[in-house]
């Protein structure tokens, strides 16, 4: 378990980093939103980043985020859902979360857009998209996004926000910056179609710089902020 100190460390450390690639890109630092991925990590160490500053957090587990949701009520800290979602585990995230970076089907956006309880802000959502063509990750390939956006867009209690993708891990920059061009182009041809979107959810310890380079305006980082993860999580 990484200390308070260590994390808080971590976060200073990390936003530096956010800072100079955004000075690079000529982009103002708070044009990127840094989200921090807390999945398999204790309540305690949310609260410690949260003492350090931060605020969104990210959890790629239903049950165990919903846990911590709970646990951390009185914080007043914005939940992100960003792990691949199944169709009996739209409700509690309907309920408990402000964002979903992870729709990649009409029918997963329909559920939450259902089971999003009244008396809460609209859902805000991202569509995933398997930008690299991995047949082990998640997300619509980018053909079809364009229909499913239209189809989301029109969904009540859902806010569409944008879009987000895990590309195939690269050595060089340049490589990096490749697959989140494409994000970022295809975030374009939805706005010239008519959908008024404003997020790219890309990026991560390894190549935060590259996705902010591109355009990323949510970036997910948790090993560099808590730590390794156990090979169990």
């Amino acid at each position: 378990m990484p200390s308070a100190p260590a994390i808080a460390k971590n976060l200073r450390e990390t936003r530096e980093l956010m800072d100079l690639a955004c000075q690079r890109a000529g982009r103002r630092p708070e044009s990127v939103r840094l989200l921090a991925v807390s999945k398999t990590f204790a309540a305690d160490d949310v609260a410690a980043a949260h003492a350090a500053g931060q605020t969104a957090f990210g959890e790629n587990y239903v049950q165990e985020g919903v846990a911590k949701v709970a646990a951390l009520a009185a914080l007043g800290l914005e939940w992100h859902f960003i792990g691949p979602i199944q169709s009996n585990k739209t409700r509690p995230i309907a309920e408990h979360f402000s964002w979903v970076h992870s729709i990649d089907r009409l029918k997963i956006a329909e559920r939450l857009s259902a089971q999003r309880p009244a008396h809460l802000p609209d859902l805000q959502v991202c569509l995933q998209v398997n930008i690299s063509g991995e047949t082990s990750k998640s997300g619509i390939e980018s053909a079809a996004i364009l229909r499913l956006a239209r189809e989301v867009a029109a969904l009540p209690r859902l806010r569409l926000r944008g879009l987000m993708t895990i590309p195939r891990p690269a050595a060089t920059l340049a490589e990096q910056r490749a697959p989140f061009r494409e994000l970022r182009l295809l975030l374009e041809a939805i706005n010239a179609a008519g959908i008024g979107c404003d997020t790219l959810s890309m990026g991560m310890s390894a190549d935060l710089e590259a996705a902010i380079l591109e355009g990323a305006t949510i970036v997910r980082v948790g090993t560099a902020i808590f730590g390794a993860r156990s090979a169990t999580g």
